[in-house]
């Protein structure tokens, strides 16, 4: 994969040639000017790593915190951590950002630099654009040997984050743990092996992992869908457990299993957590454009507003923050918990549905039945490189003139019984398209009739 560079951070494939990848110099050159972007923004300089359990971890960590002193900038390594753990710990240590090593749900062969605030959120797009700038100058200055950064160690990072979620005003220690549930983890050898058991510990849960060798040779996919599911699902069929639990490489994202192998899945995580959510804390709910009707429904359920941001953590913190939300997240099973820290996180996300398990004397199984369904089909159409997608956009919105249109992120029409999102790929010259309905043959209906106009 090409190097891809984002507001939000660095994404490659190890080796191969500078610039064309994520080589030693990528890395370096690109570290740099996060630090350098830090030092100029005024914000402290302490930076908390952490990293997922890629092979290529320790080399991509030892480049990183050893460019971050050369620019004067203190490291406090936890080393391996989930995403939410270094996104607490930035602000455990009053850091001035935070730097997260790990590709997400892409497969062992990628790695990337994932970019944090002093608030331990994925910076802003004012202030990514201003770092690529800085890093494509290449006017770097480094410090002095008498002004290199000094290395720390964080190791109890993890104990930290699972206590702020013990001590969390929604997550009901003692319904847990006098239930004595049983679940079965499947951590894709990544640093899910290591959180979700500390966190059913804590919680007096029996945990059983599946893929639990902390490797990076992940054993499937490791994006957390159905199809890559196979090994948790024959599990669950198999098990008594009462729940099937999946997580992704850094453990932001969390789908979910049911008894017998029912697949519940990453866009009723987000349900599921909502539902418990406002049971006790009412207020307004945010998803992104992309993300399942099922939100706005269990919103509408309890008298709450629903209001969908533009794709990406950022923009949903973004209008979390604005609305002051309760809850949100993204349909990708990103639970994002304000009372805890505005980042997906699955350690919260887990600790909620356990609680609501517990509290409702309902089975997850139940709970999926009371909820509407939906299913949802993601689609692509390849365009030329000069196609004029604006005003295929507006010809769309014409042609489906007495649709109610959302043209917050690409153009979103939501029909009575489902919804098309029609979305430019960043990447690729393609137009994505994103649809749901109450039947796969409906969404593909919806979807068509759309795709038609372009």
């Amino acid at each position: 994969m090409p190097l891809k560079k984002s507001i939000s951070g660095f994404r490659g494939t190890i080796g191969g040639k500078a610039g064309t990848n994520l080589t030693p110099e990528d890395i370096v050159s690109n570290v740099a000017g996060y630090g350098a972007w830090l030092k100029e923004s005024g914000a402290k300089p302490v930076v908390v790593i952490g990293r997922d359990g890629r092979p290529s971890g320790p080399v991509v960590k030892a480049l990183t915190a050893a460019t971050l002193q050369s620019v004067g900038i203190d490291v406090i390594d936890c080393d391996f951590a989930t995403t939410p753990t270094v996104e607490v710990c930035v602000t455990r240590h009053e850091a001035g950002g935070g730097i997260i090593l790990s590709a997400s749900h892409n497969p062992k062969e990628y790695n990337a630099l994932k970019l944090l605030n002093d608030k331990g959120e994925f910076i802003s797009a004012a202030a990514g654009a201003r770092l690529m700038e800085i890093a494509a100058a290449g006017d770097i200055e480094y410090a002095t040997v008498d002004e290199l950064g000094s290395l720390t160690t964080d190791g109890t990072a993890l104990q930290y984050h699972v206590d702020l979620v013990l001590n969390h005003p929604l997550v009901n220690v003692e319904a847990i743990r006098a239930k004595g549930f049983r679940i079965v983890l499947d951590a894709v050898n990544s640093v899910g092996a290591l959180a979700i058991p500390a966190l059913c510990r804590a919680l007096d849960v029996t945990c059983e992992t599946l893929n639990g060798e902390l490797n990076g040779e992940f054993a499937h996919d490791p994006e957390p869908l159905p199809k890559n599911m196979t090994q948790l699902l024959e599990r669950m069929q198999e098990s008594e457990a009462d729940l099937g639990v999946a997580v992704d490489p850094d453990v932001d994202r969390l789908a979910l299993v049911g008894p017998g192998g029912t697949w519940i899945g990453e866009e009723y995580t987000l349900a599921t957590v909502a539902d418990y959510v406002l049971r006790h804390t009412p207020g307004p709910v945010v998803s992104n454009l992309s993300s399942s009707r099922v939100v706005a429904d269990i919103a509408k359920r309890y008298g709450q507003e629903y209001h969908a941001s533009a794709v990406g953590e950022v923009n949903v913190v973004a209008k979390m923050k604005e609305v002051g939300a309760a809850i949100g997240g993204e349909g990708n099973g990103g639970i994002i918990d304000p009372q805890l820290h505005y980042g997906r996180d699955s350690l919260i996300g887990l600790a909620l549905v356990l609680s609501h398990l517990a509290t409702s004397g309902k089975g997850i199984n139940d709970l999926r039945a009371s909820y509407p369904d939906y299913e949802m089909i993601k689609d692509k159409k390849a365009v030329s490189d000069d196609y004029d997608l604006a005003s295929a956009f507006v010809r769309v919105e014409q042609k489906f003139s007495d649709v109610p249109a959302n043209k917050v992120d690409g153009l979103k029409l939501d029909f009575p019984d489902g919804w098309v999102h029609l979305r430019a790929s960043n990447t690729e010259p393609i137009v994505r398209v994103y649809a749901e309905a109450p039947t796969v043959a409906r969404a593909q209906e919806l979807a068509q009739a759309v795709m038609a106009e372009l």
